[in-house]
């Protein structure tokens, strides 16, 4: 009894972990769209988002007309918005999948948090553990297996809509899905070869296995920079962003393939583009930046505590959130490729220059086995 009593209580935990993680998730791809209209906003010369407050909070003194210029509750403006507008379905569209388009797009994105270490709980005797839902020891290919369902949600979208730019928006996405996600997974197989070198204990595809690796080491982005350019080029591709929204070019698409999409939906839409951007960014930071970890050929200045716990989440959170920065600022820097250009970078540019790191990196990796086996 007292076993199944264990049980319950472990999926009843796992349950909360997973629930809050989705909050956590949503949270920041709400906040996401602020941090973008106000970065956007400073780079134009205007202030961006600074009416929307709560009645009673705009009352209290200082804090109400700081939280009001900062526009802090906007994402939940918008949020109610979207849920209480107007349910409008074009007769043409088939409904089945044109309802679940949505709920195909995001879902993916939070899943793939399962997998995610963010950071290390240590208990009363100094010892750590991952702060993860599911530590799996192929947890990167688990990753790239659940990520690449996101765009069945876009295709399905442009398809179920029965309508020409929607459509057109649908092949251009899973079209460049392709292109990039070879370079993407290339690029990756250096960092596998480098993780499980000769003298290594860590697991080549174990997230937490990599982010241990670069503990009091490089971080892999100073010591594979090609891949590393390779993964946040595919990175952009992935999840649509400028230069790389084919699928929703407004210029030639309307829309693209949410052209259809109105109210509630379309939001749902919206809130995903931005969770696989804040996803894509926690999987750039725990590969490529050392995860929690304080700083290259560093260890972690701070105790081996929950104050550790702590601190080592928040700069993974800073690390995260600066990646997500770097995708607002390169939306408003750069224009839009066009389609030719796009799959022209993908298959001649990226996907060769993948190829030779991956000779180059077999090359070293090999003779440095040679050199361990004669010493």
């Amino acid at each position: 009894m007292s076993f199944d009593l264990e049980i319950v209580q472990l999926v009843a935990l796992k349950g909360l972990f997973a629930l809050l993680m989705v909050g956590a998730v949503m949270t920041m791809a709400g906040y996401s769209v602020l941090a973008e209209r106000k970065v956007s906003a400073w780079m134009q010369g205007r202030v961006g988002p600074n009416r929307t407050v709560l009645p009673l909070v705009g009352s209290i003194p200082l804090i109400g007309p700081l939280l009001r210029r900062l526009g802090i509750f906007q994402p939940l403006a918008d949020g109610l918005k979207f849920l209480f507008k107007e349910e409008i379905v074009p007769g043409h569209v088939n409904k089945l999948y044109y309802y679940l388009a949505p709920l195909v797009a995001l879902v993916p994105a939070l899943t793939t948090m399962t997998v995610l270490p963010f950071g290390e709980f240590f208990n009363d005797s100094g010892e750590s553990s991952p702060l993860i839902l599911a530590d799996l020891e192929v947890g990167i290919l688990f990753i790239f297996a659940v990520s690449s369902l996101g765009v069945y949600g876009i295709v399905l979208a442009g398809w179920s809509s029965n309508s020409k730019y929607p459509f057109l928006g649908g092949i251009r996405s899973s079209a460049q899905m392709i292109s990039y996600e070879l370079a993407m997974g290339l690029s990756l197989l250096p960092v596998f070869l480098w993780v499980s070198a000769p003298g290594s204990e860590n697991s080549a595809l174990s997230l937490v296995g990599i982010v241990n690796s670069q503990h009091g080491q490089g971080w892999l982005l100073i010591v594979q920079p090609v891949s590393a350019l390779i993964f946040l080029i595919s990175l952009f591709a992935e999840t649509n962003r400028l230069p790389f929204d084919m699928p929703e070019s407004e210029t030639d698409l309307v829309g693209g393939f949410h052209t259809e999409y109105g109210s509630f939906k379309f939001g749902i839409f919206f809130v995903a583009e931005y969770a696989h951007i804040v996803v894509g960014s926690a999987i750039f930071t725990t590969i490529f930046l050392g995860g929690w970890h304080f700083l290259p050929w560093m260890n972690d200045p701070w105790p081996a505590s929950w104050v550790g716990t702590l601190i080592g989440t928040g700069w993974f959170l800073v690390k995260t959130f600066c990646l997500v920065f770097f995708f607002i600022w390169i939306r408003w820097t750069i224009p839009r490729f066009r389609y030719d250009q796009v799959m022209n970078l993908g298959w001649t540019k990226l996907l060769p220059i993948a190829l030779l790191n991956l000779i180059v990196y077999v090359l070293i990796v090999t003779w440095m086995d040679q050199v361990s086996l004669t010493q």
